[in-house]
């Protein structure tokens, strides 16, 4: 007995129920019958609902299966990990970049200024880089001042999604990494493990939600410092037994900070490169409050160590083999 259409493992567009008649909602001339009127008359073109639901499956898990396999995984889509993912995928259009954020709304904590104020400071030279995206600012001499955070943020999370290289997937939490040994025998990050946010945050309500994993030679790690999902990298290596200790963030020294962020910028471990105020967790660093440059800096040298990385070992199937 052949199975109802609803529950057919066939899918005929053609003929399926589901699908909208060739010829519904367009007239004898092939034109869509929509009309754009803002007094009372507006029409839209038809659709069925299922064909919303596959627009989307389609799409987000062709991509989950292109990207099992990426160049480079960029955890955390805040100010350091947008401006590596920029400057990555500018540089190198023929890397598969591939950014995990657990928020649904990208951009961490460069929505906003200090104490829940609008305005962003950026310390010269990083200034520089909003001059690429095209963020205005007022010039205060040592710094420059953007109106408003989200202008900025919203400007790089614009220009990052439309490279047709770098894909987001926000409320998809790392849960853990993928770590190997090497060809050389040495412990090597090699991936992430990966699940939904909201799953990740209810393993203790459910049964075993098992993840999903993501293949990498390369791992950026910009979760920030420590909070609910900040600094998960460089805590799992202490676990994991690749670091002794956490550093621990020190206390508020703008002028020490900053530096040592964009200059500590490095692979911390083979495979995994650190950057933002995750490495005021692991190194022991200062904390600089609101002013962002060093982010944006420290995002872009991640990018060169990632590039570094790459350029310097052979990759197969997402895996360092030489």
């Amino acid at each position: 007995m052949a199975p109802p259409v609803a529950t057919s493992t066939h899918y005929d567009d053609s003929s399926s129920i589901l699908s909208l008649k060739k010829n519904e909602g367009v007239n004898n001339k092939g034109v869509v019958d929509v009309l754009e009127d803002y007094d009372g008359k507006y029409r839209f073109a038809p659709i069925e609902e299922a064909q919303v639901s596959r627009a989307m499956i389609k799409r987000y898990f062709n991509s989950m299966y292109e990207r099992a396999v990426s160049d480079v995984v960029i955890v955390g889509a805040g100010s350091a990990g947008l401006s590596c993912a920029y400057h990555l995928g500018k540089a190198r259009p023929d890397l598969k970049i591939t950014i995990l954020e657990a928020n649904v709304a990208p951009g961490g904590g460069a929505w906003l200024g200090g104490q829940l104020m609008t305005p962003m400071v950026v310390r010269k030279p990083a200034d520089r880089f909003l001059t690429e995206l095209g963020v205005p600012f007022d010039d205060e001499g040592n710094f420059v001042v953007v109106k408003h955070a989200a202008l900025f943020t919203s400007t790089i999370l614009s220009k990052v999604l439309m490279m047709p290289n770098v894909i987001l997937m926000n409320a998809t939490a790392v849960e853990d990494l993928i770590i190997r040994e090497d060809h050389h025998g040495q412990q090597r990050v090699s991936g992430v493990v990966t699940n939904w946010t909201l799953v990740a945050l209810n393993h203790d309500t459910q049964s075993c939600m098992d993840p999903n994993t993501i293949t990498a030679p390369v791992i950026v790690s910009a979760t920030g410092h420590d909070g609910p999902m900040g600094a998960f990298s460089a805590k799992r290596l202490v676990s994991a037994g690749l670091l002794k200790e956490l550093g621990n963030m020190r206390g508020l020294d703008m002028n020490r900070a900053e530096p040592a962020i964009v200059n500590g910028t490095r692979e911390v471990t083979p495979g995994l490169i650190m950057t933002g105020m995750e490495l005021s967790e692991h190194d022991g660093s200062n904390r600089m409050g609101p002013t962002f440059g060093a982010m944006m800096a420290s995002g872009i040298k991640a990018a060169k160590e990632a590039i570094r990385v790459l350029d310097t070992h052979q990759v197969v199937d997402g895996r360092i083999v030489a």
